[in-house]
This record gives structure tokens, C-alpha cells and sequence, in this order.
């Protein structure tokens, strides 16, 4: 596997971030839209789904699938990113400007990793 480092980069980046929401689930159990049910699952399966596709990247077999994943999961997370901007509870105490920003910033994550995949 001869992949450039900033392809680990991006992997290492989802591992750490889904390993997060089993360290410290209040966090995401926070910032969970309340119309979606069962806050726990969700939290916990959007972090493996994090590891897995943040370990599926490494390999060659599963790096295509993994871009898929992940731009699908960034995609539904920002269901999350708006509903965050509804009002001060939504927010989780996260300023304004902070909120804006991440929504563009999901879309460049987008683009790292569709930048990898491979036709």
C-alpha cells in the first residue's frame, strides 16, 4: 500500500473521531436533532461507522467503498450541522460563527476524500 500520507491523515482523522463518541458519548448525545430516535444507537453506530470506514480507507480493496461511505455519512451528518443552528439549546453552547463554518467544511471533507477514489 503506497498511499500518500495525507490519505492516512484522513483515516486517522475518522478513527480518532468515531473512537470519540465512545469516550465521550454525552457530546454527540448532546447535539443529537430530537426527532430522531434512540440517541444512544445513533451515537454509537455513527462512531464504528466512523472506525470502519476511517480503517477501510487503508486498504485497497475498501478504499472506494470507504470514500463512498464517508461522503454518505458526512452527508446525513449535516442534518445534524442544521439543526444545530436552530437556537441556543440546539447548539450545545457552540457560537454561531462556529456552526456556520462547519457546514462548508463538510463539504471540503467531502471533496478529501472523494479525491481519493479510484475509477
Amino acid at each position: 500500500m503506497d498511499y500518500p500520507w495525507h490519505l492516512y491523515l484522513l483515516a486517522s482523522m475518522y478513527v480518532l473521531a468515531g473512537t470519540m463518541h465512545f469516550i465521550v458519548p454525552k457530546v454527540y448525545l448532546r447535539i443529537m436533532p430530537r426527532y430522531l430516535p434512540n440517541h444512544k444507537l445513533l451515537v454509537s453506530l455513527s462512531g464504528m461507522a466512523e472506525i470502519l470506514l476511517g480503517l477501510a480507507l487503508c486498504f485497497p480493496t475498501t478504499k472506494n467503498m470507504a470514500v463512498i461511505g464517508i461522503i454518505l455519512m458526512l452527508v446525513v451528518f449535516l442534518l445534524v450541522h442544521f439543526y444545530m443552528l436552530r437556537g441556543e439549546k440546539e447548539s450545545a453552547g457552540i457560537p454561531k460563527w462556529i456552526l456556520i463554518l462547519r457546514i462548508p467544511l463538510q463539504f471540503v471533507l467531502m471533496y478529501w476524500a472523494y479525491y481519493y477514489i479510484e475509477i
